[in-house]
């Protein structure tokens, strides 16, 4: 796949209170292919929420800029070109699996008979969601519930994929059978993702590149490529001396910017 995903420029981001503005992450020169997988790592406060919230419309820039997939992110957005999940599920406690995935359509006005046949069962299908259809949040795991977020993220086809600390409040052998999965889906739909971390491991184990932000004030210290390290697809052994090595090299750097 061709073209850019996600290009800013001089990119300045932050909150606006009346005339005056705090700036949270300043100087951003961003460009991402369509098709990577990248992770942005860096310590709390340092704007990688925020920077995802900009790409999604979701906030105004102060300065700078900024497009996605060639138009304006409110332009992307409106045409349901971007998908965001939470590090919380916000899952709807009184709507089953299937209605909380269907939600996106019912919120932009479509109807079921709008969307492909068998779309949200091929989306339940590829995250092993099958057969909980009828069951309501609090009768699934946290795991599962972070499957439903997935899968209400992607019934709109959205061409980029932003995650906000999706396998944060989980537990270590969820998050990590999680992250396998989330690749699968990356290899099989060839979306843009951009997922934010505050694990090395799991930022190194997932991206293709890794953006590490430093904070106070927050900026970008440095963006590796990790795909010398890994096969063509991405994939990677945790134990591989390699991703180790890199591991301890992105501690380092956070310990020196922090």
């Amino acid at each position: 796949m061709g073209g850019t995903a996600v290009d800013a420029d001089s990119l300045q981001i932050g909150y606006r209170n009346g005339r005056d503005a705090v700036t949270v992450l300043s100087d951003v020169d961003l460009s991402v292919p369509q098709g990577e997988f990248l992770t942005i790592l860096g310590p709390s406060g340092c704007g990688k929420s925020t920077l995802l919230r900009v790409i999604a419309n979701l906030l105004d820039p102060l300065g700078g800029r900024i497009t996605v997939l060639g138009s304006t992110p409110e332009a992307a957005r409106r045409a349901r070109k971007t998908g965001f999940v939470f590090q919380d599920a916000t899952l709807l406690p009184w709507r089953t699996v299937l209605k909380n995935i269907h939600l996106p359509a019912v919120v932009g006005g479509a109807l079921s008979k709008d969307l492909p046949p068998g779309r949200i069962e091929d989306i339940m299908a590829l995250l092993g969601l099958s057969g909980l259809e009828n069951r309501y949040p609090s009768q699934i795991s946290g795991g599962q519930r972070q499957r439903v977020a997935i899968a209400r993220a992607l019934v709109d086809e959205p061409e980029i994929l932003l995650m906000d600390e999706p396998f944060g409040a989980l537990d270590e052998f969820t998050r990590d059978r999680l992250n396998d999965e989330l690749l699968s889906i990356w290899r099989d739909t060839g979306k843009t993702i951009l997922f934010v971390t505050h694990s090395i491991e799991e930022a190194v184990y997932l991206g293709q590149r890794i953006m590490l932000l430093g904070a106070n004030p927050g900026c970008i210290l440095n963006t590796r490529d990790l795909r010398p390290i890994k096969s063509a697809d991405n994939r990677c052994r945790r134990e591989d001396p390699a991703i180790v090595a890199e591991i301890a090299a992105q501690r380092r750097m956070l310990a020196e910017a922090t």
